[in-house]
């Protein structure tokens, strides 16, 4: 969904749409100009905007997780207990955040339905029964914080890509790196159910994976060779990603040496074309890459490099 508007209606009418418990309590009509961006996928809605007005709003969600970063010049935000810092992102899943600007402010947001995240908490640690709640608005660092902003930007842009049709096994993975980001930036009962029965050593374990394929995709690894260097069988490996990431090394592995890929075309001379920006990121078959990269970023690979 994507709308530009001054009309103050608008702005009551997509909130109320997207979070039931949002009310706008004081705007100003003179000096508005409302800018909006959204994708829905199954239960997750990706949003962000830019709102132009003198503003006084509140958030209060009953069935929702709900994650926000509000980036404005005189921007305050509050709980009925504490200050939210400025610029860093904020969640909450029942506890009532007041926000208030005068000017513009840009805000992102994750919206969750809270049965569907609980349901996929269960998943992600194998709790069946664990009761998936946030214990503070705060996020538990600056490094988690900054995570959250990356990951939100990353999840928007390829949200955004994808077609009317859309692809269930890529929403699913978007949908799951969504709960994943709030989980990880937030303090909840997630965190202590992931360390119980080994699930902390094995989550450890996952991310020195990660690392280790971040800093080598563009070199011949293999899945083999990325057990080898976390110290773990390549079986033990896939059964950890599954568990703690929902896809397997491999399509992890492919997925960076995209972005990889993705990176160089946007960058690329003169003399770059596909093929040797494909092959440099491991892909030997450049039609199976040309196929993968459109349905990742939504448009042909020749159109990035000849744009950029």
């Amino acid at each position: 969904m994507r709308m530009d508007s001054d009309d103050v209606a608008d702005v009551e009418e997509i909130w109320k749409t997207f979070v039931p418990s949002a009310s706008l309590l004081r705007i100003d009509p003179a000096d508005f100009a409302f800018r909006w961006r959204s994708a829905t996928l199954g239960d997750l809605a990706i949003v962000r905007y830019s709102l132009t007005a003198e503003v006084h709003s509140r958030v209060q969600p009953e069935d929702q997780l709900f994650a926000c970063r509000l980036v404005a010049a005189d921007g305050v935000l509050r709980t009925r207990r504490s200050i939210i810092d400025a610029g860093a992102p904020w969640a909450t899943d029942s506890a009532l955040v007041e926000a208030e600007w005068n000017g513009t402010a840009e805000v992102s947001a994750l919206l969750f339905d809270r049965g569907r995240a609980q349901e996929l908490a269960r998943r992600i640690t194998g709790d069946e029964l664990l009761s998936l709640r946030l214990t503070s608005v705060h996020p538990r660092s600056d490094l988690a914080a900054r995570q959250w902003v990356r990951a939100f930007d990353y999840l928007l842009t390829s949200a955004l890509s994808l077609d009317d049709a859309g692809d269930e096994l890529i929403e699913a993975g978007l949908a799951r790196h969504a709960l994943t980001t709030i989980l990880g930036c937030f303090p909840s009962t997630f965190s202590s159910a992931i360390t119980r029965d080994g699930g902390g050593e094995r989550a450890a374990t996952v991310r020195r994976a990660l690392t280790y394929i971040d800093e080598n995709a563009h070199l011949p690894i293999t899945v083999d060779e990325v057990a080898e260097a976390v110290h773990m069988s390549t079986r033990g490996l896939q059964y950890a990603f599954r568990r703690g990431i929902d896809m397997t090394p491999t399509e992890y592995l492919r997925r960076v040496r995209l972005d990889g890929a993705h990176r160089d075309l946007r960058n690329g001379g003169v003399d770059e074309s596909v093929t040797r920006i494909a092959r440099r990121w491991g892909f030997a078959n450049s039609s199976r890459f040309s196929a993968l990269y459109r349905q990742t970023y939504g448009r042909s690979a020749k159109e990035t490099l000849q744009e950029h």
